[in-house]
């Protein structure tokens, strides 16, 4: 039986939505049920249950006062956004000299910017030890802004520089002829036409330093200046083999509440920074 067009738009609709729910489902469910877990306690851990049986609000109460993530989250949130204003201020000014300036050799420093992008964390943790050491920072947040600028950097280059070459020349020299600066250039023409740009770069920046576990649990060894992922995974129970799951959800949903209020606030500028430079006009 062959179908109306009618009926082939309906069916094509169907199929997805469909898979947007399947997707949604298994996105979101992890989620939940770390919400659920968190708002339980002693046996009621053990059972399956997909819907709330019992709200045990001191699990968050002991995440964040008595296990001290409440510091924690403090901590992760200093790194995480000085390591985004120095990687958006570096990078908007690299970019800049990058994409408009003719000099030799700017291929080669882009494709290294690149291909630096590309080691692992553990490839260059004793060689990133050494210069914290070196430089007086171990145990302070100051080894972990300077970890996570050396890594967060080569990306956010790499993104600005490819959107800010699909940027008009027009705009360059009509300023110039103005008698802007440099500076000016960059500051008040090119920065907001490139905010979705900056704020998806930003945001991801931002991300990678609140999550990061190595560096953070290399270069910190005191309660007080430990960020929060160190900070949950030390979370201990009565005994060594013993582990407050509650705790450890209640902290884990407090940590990703954050990250996801950024992410509806910015969503639109995210989408816009992530297709913007794909057509170029």
């Amino acid at each position: 039986m062959k179908l109306t067009r009618r009926q082939r738009h309906i069916t094509h609709q169907t199929l997805i939505y469909a898979a947007a729910a399947l997707v949604s489902v298994i996105c979101v469910f992890p989620f939940y049920n770390a919400i659920l877990t968190s708002l339980r306690t002693g046996q009621e851990l053990f059972l399956t249950n997909y819907l709330p049986t019992s709200f045990h609000w001191e699990n968050y109460v002991n995440a964040l006062m008595v296990n001290g993530i409440a510091r924690s989250l403090l901590n992760s949130f200093i790194v995480a956004t000085v390591t985004v204003g120095i990687c958006l201020l570096v990078s908007i000014t690299a970019a800049f000299a990058l994409a408009r300036i003719k000099f030799r050799g700017r291929k080669y420093i882009l494709f290294t910017i690149l291909c630096v992008s590309m080691f692992p964390q553990v490839a260059v943790l004793s060689g990133m030890f050494e210069l914290v050491r070196f430089l007086g920072l171990y145990d302070s947040l100051g080894a972990l802004i300077l970890s996570y600028t050396t890594f967060s950097l080569p990306f956010t280059v790499w993104v600005l520089t490819t959107f800010m070459k699909s940027l008009p020349v027009e705009l360059e020299e009509a300023a110039i002829v103005d008698g802007a600066s440099l500076w000016v250039i960059i500051s008040r023409i090119f920065a907001p036409i490139m905010g979705p740009s900056l704020v998806t770069t930003g945001l991801l920046a931002f991300i990678g330093a609140w999550n990061e576990f190595m560096f953070a649990l290399t270069f910190i060894i005191s309660n007080e200046q430990r960020t929060v992922p160190v900070a949950i995974g030390m979370l201990q129970g009565a005994s060594q083999f013993e582990l407050p799951w509650g705790n450890i959800m209640a902290a884990s949903v407090v940590v990703t509440l954050p990250i996801i209020v950024l992410v509806l606030i910015f969503q639109k500028r995210i989408v816009s920074g992530l297709t913007s430079g794909a057509v170029k006009g």
